[in-house]
């Protein structure tokens, strides 16, 4: 699966994406930086990926202006840091599949997380 780093996302959340067999982009190494939410989420939509990012924006207005994005996941922690972060990240990677994330919008927050569209049946994905 092919994921778009935001850049405001960790740097590191790249090698733990090969790691677990993803591909990651970096905005930062090959878009404009500070560029609009839209160059973003076209250059998302372009190669196919799902935006990583922390801007708790994403979450409520992607789906709206661009219905047809590949996916989102903001990961909206109390205390941003590095680590918090990518231990976000660990986790959707662990128990959110694939076709979960696909055309979804997914919040990840301290020790809850949702989705729009909901996932049918959740419950074997239990919160972070």
């Amino acid at each position: 699966m092919k994921f778009l780093l935001d850049e405001n996302f960790p740097r590191a959340a790249g090698e733990i994406l090969k790691r677990c067999g993803h591909e990651g982009h970096d905005f930062r190494d090959i878009g404009q930086h500070g560029a609009a939410d839209s160059v973003l989420v076209e250059l998302a939509r372009e190669i196919g990926a799902v935006i990583l990012t922390t801007d708790r924006d994403y979450y409520h207005t992607l789906p709206q202006q661009f219905p047809d994005h590949a996916g989102v996941v903001v990961i909206a922690v109390k205390q941003p840091n590095r680590a918090a972060i990518l231990e976000r990240l660990e986790w959707l990677l662990q128990h959110v599949g694939e076709h979960h994330l696909q055309g979804r919008a997914i919040q990840l927050r301290d020790r809850t997380w949702v989705a729009r569209p909901p996932i049918p049946d959740p419950s074997g994905i239990s919160p972070p």
